[in-house]
């Protein structure tokens, strides 16, 4: 009997060791590995995830006045957006199952709290009577489950990922159209632009690796980093906007672009507010 557990802890360790080693994914992008940095599988899909470890410190500085006033929450989205950063940039730099696991994982962090921050109340079941805090609950109790699920399941990422793009755009463009405000239009525009392009490029690099690697510019998914980077920080500028203005209209939620308010095409879009109460009005 001992033997026997013995063998089957050896079994289990033996399996997450060959989980962690290198190149224990199937999933293999179109940049040859190793060609650049002897210790680096795939050199510029790992560092172009810089975006992803730089920017979010930043709009944490951005967004300090609303995240006092408004949703502290905020800077959680950041933070995990730093995390998806530094899986990400594991996952491409050693092609680990375990890095794979821990970058899907990431992504669906950011996308469940980002929707437990700033889904619209109107659409809360009745019974919650549009209690924010009940809402978040519930989506950190699916998010753990979901994680754990996805951990003895890695197929359930996947099956996440594609099922929560349509509904998640139907939502954003539901809430775009509520908006008079013609600056919001145009950065919709934008996140959407940027979104679709990475999507294409995504895309493009899977499906014509060949044609890439002919023309000898295999790196379309180092593309994607900073194009997916661009429409996501954009889309929760935008979300975290529309819901301010939803939550405390009262203190006048507005969108301004740094370094100067007039940069609409380059500079970085964030939410500050004109009638700043003594006290936080969240609610």
């Amino acid at each position: 009997m001992y033997s026997n557990a013995g063998f089957s802890y050896r079994d289990e360790t033996d399996n997450m060791l060959q989980q962690l080693q290198r190149g224990s994914s199937e999933v293999d992008w179109c940049e040859c590995n190793y060609a650049i940095v002897p210790g680096i599988a795939e050199f510029f899909n790992t560092v172009s995830n810089f975006l992803f470890i730089l920017m979010p410190p930043m709009l944490m500085y951005l967004f300090r006045q609303y995240s006092r006033q408004v949703n502290g929450g905020v800077n959680i989205v950041w933070l995990l957006l730093v995390v998806v950063g530094v899986c990400s940039a594991y996952f491409h730099a050693t092609l680990s199952l375990v890095g794979q696991l821990l970058d899907e994982l990431a992504i669906i962090w950011v996308i469940m709290m980002a929707l437990s921050l700033w889904f619209p109340r109107r659409f809360y079941p009745a019974s919650l009577n549009g209690d924010r805090n009940k809402f978040q609950s519930i989506m950190l109790f699916l998010t753990v489950v979901g994680t754990a699920l996805a951990c003895l399941h890695p197929a359930v990422n996947h099956l996440f990922l594609i099922t929560s793009v349509l509904p998640i755009f139907i939502l954003f463009i539901i809430e775009l159209k509520r908006s008079p405000c013609p600056r919001v239009h145009k950065l919709g525009v934008a996140c959407g632009i940027y979104t679709m392009l990475a999507v294409t490029v995504w895309i493009s690099d899977k499906l014509n690796c060949e044609m890439w690697t002919f023309l000898k510019f295999p790196y379309l998914h180092s593309l994607w980093h900073i194009l997916i980077f661009e429409g996501a920080y954009l889309g929760c500028v935008l979300i975290a906007y529309l819901d301010a203005h939803s939550e405390v209209p009262e203190q006048a939620p507005t969108l301004k672009y740094w370094p100067a308010d007039s940069w609409e095409l380059v500079g970085i879009p964030y939410v500050t507010l004109k009638c700043v109460g003594s006290k936080p009005t969240y609610r």
